[in-house]
């Protein structure tokens, strides 16, 4: 009998080896979990509302709102560094062996070294958002200015290319092969922009010829995007929209149980899930990306914070906010796998 329950062990201790990072959102803190256990914190990252974590090989860094900028050591889960570059950091990304931050206050980019050293700084005179690489290149949005600015890492982030009259108020972006689509708080549709060619092109949402007006444009974030559609969660709507990315064309909209905030695809393109804000903040809906339906809701613990599938695609980890917890769940069945305690979890991000 050993014998047939030593693998069955095995193979769950595998199937729950990846290193999390998940915010403790009231804490400032992150809660540290490896191997399906919780192991610890990292404390006093700053306010940790809409944070973001990204990983580097051996580091991750950590955005906080209030300005703090944080690189910690995934080996041993300890932060070596933790500068405030500005005053409300909205965003960063890694450009060539540089960081790029962008902020609402003061109207400013920010180029670090990986170890938080001040490399180079650029005033905008803008809230600054949306930014993203393309190869040596460097974009972003000035949301005050409605101009996308193009910087070339190669040559010292010199400004190669400017887009005046973007839109009314760029919000977010994302890259899309060589292109930069953003959206705009004030204006329907969203801008295009070639980053090889620097043509830019706007466009709006339509089905068949009708204009439609999806909504205003959240952050794209809460987009999930597979082969060539983007899965839109409506804001103020009980569904999600069906949009081809490259034209902009509204395929369809999929019925959903209630208001949608974010729609995370699995690895493998083949499902994406939604949760929900209001009185549904409990469900998660399962949509087939093939058949473009609900085929599963659920419900996963009191307001859902943040899902995320892991690695492989086999699990989908759930933050559970009020229920202060951690939920794994399978994707054969949707069964629970295990439960682990996180004070106040919201964002969930693979460490390795």
């Amino acid at each position: 009998m050993l014998y047939l329950i030593l693998p069955v062990l095995l193979l769950f201790q595998i199937t729950l080896a990846e290193k999390l990072y998940v915010v403790e959102r009231e804490r400032g803190s992150l809660a540290v979990i490896e191997d399906g256990k919780f192991k610890g914190e990292i404390k006093d990252l700053g306010n940790l509302n809409h944070s973001i974590v990204k990983t580097d090989g051996d580091f991750s860094y950590c955005i906080a709102r209030n300005g703090y900028f944080s690189k910690i050591d995934n080996r041993t889960d300890r932060l070596i560094k933790k500068v405030k570059p500005g005053n409300s950091g909205i965003g960063f990304t890694f450009i060539k062996d540089y960081i790029a931050i962008a902020h609402y206050s003061p109207k400013k980019v920010s180029i670090l070294t990986k170890d938080l050293d001040i490399y180079k700084t650029i005033d905008t005179g803008s809230r600054n958002v949306g930014i993203k690489p393309y190869k040596n290149l460097l974009v972003f949005s000035l949301m005050d200015k409605d101009q996308i600015f193009v910087l070339d890492a190669d040559r010292d982030f010199e400004k190669v290319h400017v887009v005046e009259n973007a839109g009314k108020m760029p919000f977010d972006a994302l890259i899309s092969g060589n292109r930069y689509i953003v959206g705009f708080f004030k204006e329907r549709g969203v801008g295009i922009l070639d980053l090889d060619s620097f043509e830019y092109r706007k466009a709006t949402f339509k089905t068949g010829n009708k204009e439609e007006v999806v909504f205003k444009i959240p952050h794209f974030g809460m987009w999930g995007v597979a082969d060539g559609i983007a899965l839109i969660p409506a804001v103020g709507e009980k569904r999600a929209y069906v949009v081809d990315i490259n034209s902009m064309e509204v395929k369809k909209h999929i019925p959903l149980e209630g208001l949608p905030v974010f729609i995370s695809v699995s690895p493998d393109k083949k499902i994406a899930v939604v949760n929900y804000s209001g009185d549904r903040d409990e469900l998660i809906s399962v949509i087939d990306i093939q058949k473009l339906q609900v085929i599963k809701t659920f419900p996963a613990g009191k307001r859902v914070m943040h899902m995320r599938f892991s690695k492989d695609g086999s699990k989908l980890y759930v933050s559970s906010y009020f229920d202060n917890s951690l939920k794994i769940y399978s994707r054969d069945n949707w069964q629970l796998i295990k439960e682990i305690t996180v004070p106040t979890p919201s964002g969930i991000f693979i460490v390795r």
